[in-house]
């Protein structure tokens, strides 16, 4: 009955690993237009218990901030993407951890659900602040450190996605003309959503600096975007209060409550013959390309190497809006380079409906829900090396 999660269990952390971990530009740095890009590395073409994927990752910060993992059994898919910020540890955590605790849970209740979902992400916010209350003392800046985290699961015919922040799932479908579509089924956790604010407001009617408009941008506590994280411990517990003499977290009043949550939402979805494949994103991708743009790119182009033409196709919009060429840009170091875009993660997964039917694995009796919200939610394996 339950079989899939020994398999998954073995199989993904034996010869699935390396599927999720690959070495510089396997095709010797030529980011597919000619152009060499040292910052660049990604995986062309891999095998997943329902189809293909593709990955690719670019340096931005003068350490990589984003981690991501593939893990595939024979018949279950887990994809994760962790976009950090404030130092790589906690998205590093994530991808050490929570996947670990989604088996876990899994093997418990002995189904996946939106439940076991939940408990994997509690399960690694708490190991996250732990660490942070045990290294605080040496490493004061952790608990500046957070990570958005966006999950994907493909079992039995279903897709689960779960996510904290603005990193994004987008599916792109046939629809009834033939044409394909995008279709977002994440939810952006950034204050520059009106609705993001009204939530915060709401939660928080008695705080008038919750939301605050900073140089354009909205920013919760006039400190950071995004309302949903792993991480960010000084935001969520008095206990984890930063000196403020460090201007740059300095909170205008002592934390009353939590500001910030790691409740994800979560979409359910009976995945349809019309559903053709999944891109999986950092905000670096959506910062440039439109859901539309992206869907319309993986569907008209061959798989090899899919996920990278994606985030080559960001990069030349990020040059246009500079007014710089292209093979300019691909020559500005890490560091540097977070002038003109950020740290940008993407994984593409196509879905094989032929192989979905061989498995002859029955699709439970669910019916396609939205989000899941409560009151209130790259290991790019062997990307790690990069420095």
């Amino acid at each position: 009955m339950f079989s899939w999660l020994l398999r998954i269990g073995s199989a993904c952390l034996g010869p699935a690993r390396r599927y999720a971990r690959t070495r510089k530009d396997e095709d010797g740095g030529d980011n597919g237009g000619g152009v060499a890009d040292g910052l660049l590395w990604s995986r062309d073409l891999g095998r997943h218990a329902a189809g293909e994927f593709s990955f690719a990752v670019v340096q931005a910060n003068e350490a990589l901030e984003d981690h991501s993992q593939v893990e595939t059994g024979s018949a279950a898919t887990f994809v994760g993407v962790y976009d950090g910020h404030g130092g790589a540890d906690a998205a590093r955590f994530i991808s050490d951890h929570l996947f670990a605790h989604l088996i876990r849970l899994a093997r418990e209740s002995e189904t996946v659900s939106e439940e076991v979902v939940r408990g994997a992400f509690s399960a690694t916010e708490e190991g996250f602040l732990t660490l942070v209350r045990r290294t605080q003392f040496l490493k004061p800046m952790i608990a500046a450190v957070g990570s958005c985290c966006l999950v994907g699961i493909i079992w039995r015919g279903v897709l689960y996605v779960a996510n904290l922040g603005d990193s994004r799932a987008v599916v792109g479908y046939l629809g009834r003309t033939n044409k394909i579509t995008a279709e977002q089924i994440t939810r952006d956790h950034n204050a520059c959503k009106e609705e993001v604010r009204q939530e915060l407001i709401s939660r928080h009617p008695d705080d008038s600096q919750i939301v605050v408009l900073k140089h354009g941008v909205w920013r919760i506590k006039g400190i950071i975007q995004v309302s949903r994280t792993i991480g960010d411990a000084y935001l969520k517990r008095r206990e984890f209060a930063l000196d403020p003499s460090i201007t740059r977290f300095r909170l205008s009043e002592p934390l009353r409550r939590p500001v910030l949550t790691a409740e994800p939402s979560i979409c359910t979805r009976v995945l349809s013959l019309q559903d053709q494949f999944v891109i999986f994103a950092s905000d670096g991708l959506w910062e440039h390309l439109t859901n539309q743009q992206a869907v319309d790119i993986v569907y008209k182009n061959p798989r090899a190497g899919i996920a990278k033409r994606l985030v080559n196709t960001a990069l030349k919009e990020a040059a246009r809006k500079r007014e710089m060429r292209f093979v300019d840009l691909t020559k500005v170091e890490k560091g540097v380079r977070r002038f003109f875009h950020d740290d940008i993660t993407v994984v593409v997964v196509y879905i094989d409906h032929e192989l979905l039917q061989e498995k002859n694995v029955s699709v439970p009796e669910l019916s396609v829900r939205g989000f899941v919200d409560s009151v209130g939610p790259s290991r790019i394996s062997g990307f790690d090396a990069i420095s």
